[in-house]
């Protein structure tokens, strides 16, 4: 759907890498698909002393690295490329933004959307020098990257913060993955057809298995992710959301905040961890040397920028509950890490076993049925039952019914900012984080910071190439379970 309004995009962190590498390359692709409006223009923000014809030949080279060759268009970049404005502001100077102001106003549009690309310790300062400079209008939006925060406090007090330039209905916490098409499919799933909802309950569901794993390492990023951690990185934003779009009431429409409130409902009922049950229901693991894709691969703490002696965990894995009557006594594994076997993000949801078993094991598998939905790096569903293998003997086998989006429908599947950055212009904040959300997550993540930090002993070891510490396993195994490829 195009764009009806005007609109000036203004990326903060404009030569930074994601920027470069994510947002001028999804922006293209709306470009090119004739979904931006005509009257829509895009500003680049930054330090450097860069003309106009630098900065393009620059944003060039990169969107070349990360849009697909068979999107690629010398003629429909020239057409973007006109959009692209390069404006230097430093965002820590407050006299920098009277220009800004100048070159906004000279280019009024409809809609102005803040994206703040930057640390987000810059976050107060530059929302307080828009609003200085009157840039903070009902018809203005500021978009904040993550990580917000470090712990409860940090992220509250820069919520309350940026809540004194804009109002909560103007501010857009973003999370790439609620962008995925695969997670509004799983909306789709759920609440458009009759056929799960009966089954989507703790009477037929035996656990739920939520995993986010990448097989890079920390990419040069030491001294960033030595003082995050997998659990801030991961855990209180991504793997959180996931985990509440899945146990999620239905929301009696489509509005933003109807989704939003369902949501924040899983997240207080989530049963929180005493100290006790922090050391046996979650797992912290560090990636020692190994190999990835064949190639070899040094431990975390060889890593550039990483202390020698640092306890900072690079794998998570924790058993959790949601306190109410749809899912009490129904497992969640959450699970995720760096340089592990496999790049993949799958929510994975295994069936109670049938009441009772006619089928001797001597005749095949009794494997319950599960469905698998994929994130990354394909998207798809796979929903796993059991059938007669063909022959006289009563021998059964698991087989799975595939969706695969990208087969399915011919259509190209948007990346996820493609459809977050169009979302901001058009004023849907149903894929955004709503600030009670955000406090919640926080608040039920703090008790297991906290004990570790307590806690005397390192993470565990694991090699690189891997699937995390034995003991992930162990955490499954205590219910009867194993993770999904160990079955």
């Amino acid at each position: 759907m195009t764009l009806t309004q005007s609109f000036n995009m203004v990326l903060f962190g404009g030569t930074g890498d994601l920027v470069l590498r994510k947002l001028l390359p999804a922006l293209y692709q709306c470009h090119r698909a004739g979904q931006l409006a005509a009257g829509g223009r895009i500003f680049c923000l930054g330090r450097r002393d860069y003309s106009q014809a630098q900065y393009l030949q620059q944003a060039e080279e990169k969107a070349r690295q990360f849009v697909p060759s068979a999107d690629w268009s010398d003629e429909v970049w020239a057409s973007y490329a006109s959009r692209l404005e390069y404006v230097k502001v430093d965002a820590e100077q407050a006299a920098d933004y009277a220009g800004l102001k100048a070159v906004l106003d000279a280019r009024a549009a409809e809609v102005t959307v803040y994206y703040l690309s930057t640390s987000p310790e810059l976050f107060t300062g530059i929302c307080q020098n828009l609003a200085a400079q009157d840039m903070n209008g009902p018809h203005t939006r500021v978009v904040l990257e993550k990580p917000l925060g470090h712990d409860l406090q940090s992220s509250n007090d820069i919520n309350q913060a940026v809540g004194q330039y804009f109002q909560e209905r103007q501010i857009y916490r973003i999370d790439h993955y609620l962008g995925k098409e695969s997670v509004q499919n799983l909306m789709a799933l759920r609440f458009g057809n009759a056929l799960f909802d009966p089954l989507w309950r703790r009477e037929w569901i035996r656990d739920v298995q939520i995993t986010i794993a990448e097989e890079v390492g920390i990419e040069k990023r030491g001294g960033f992710y030595d003082h995050t951690g997998a659990l801030r990185d991961m855990v209180q934003n991504h793997l959180l959301q996931l985990l509440c779009f899945v146990a999620m009431e239905p929301p009696h429409s489509l509005d933003s905040d109807a989704i939003r409130d369902e949501k924040l409902k899983v997240l207080r009922a989530l049963v929180p961890y005493s100290p006790e049950e922090v050391s046996t229901r979650t797992v912290r693991g560090q990636y020692r040397a190994g190999a990835s894709r064949g190639q070899p691969a040094v431990g975390y703490l060889q890593e550039e920028g990483v202390p020698a002696d640092s306890r900072t965990e690079t794998f998570v894995a924790l058993r959790c509950e949601v306190a109410n009557w749809r899912w009490a006594g129904v497992p969640f594994f959450l699970r995720t890490g760096k340089r592990m076997a496999d790049r993949l993000a799958e929510i994975v949801i295994n069936f109670r076993d049938v009441p009772h078993q006619i089928f001797p094991t001597s005749m095949g598998m009794s494997t319950p049925n599960k469905l698998v939905i994929r994130l990354q790096p394909d998207e798809h569903m796979k929903l796993y039952f059991l059938a007669k293998v063909p022959g006289d003997a009563m021998r059964l086998q698991q087989v799975s019914l595939d969706l695969d989006f990208g087969e399915q429908f011919a259509a190209r599947r948007a990346e996820a900012y493609e459809r977050l950055l169009l979302d901001a212009i058009r004023g849907n904040l149903a894929l955004f984080v709503r600030q009670d959300e955000l406090e919640q997550a926080w608040r039920w993540v703090e008790p297991i910071m906290t004990a570790w930090e307590q806690d005397g002993n390192p993470p565990k070891p694991y090699t690189a190439g891997t699937w995390g510490p034995a003991a992930s396993s162990a955490l499954l195994s205590r219910d009867g379970l194993a993770w999904h490829e160990e079955v």
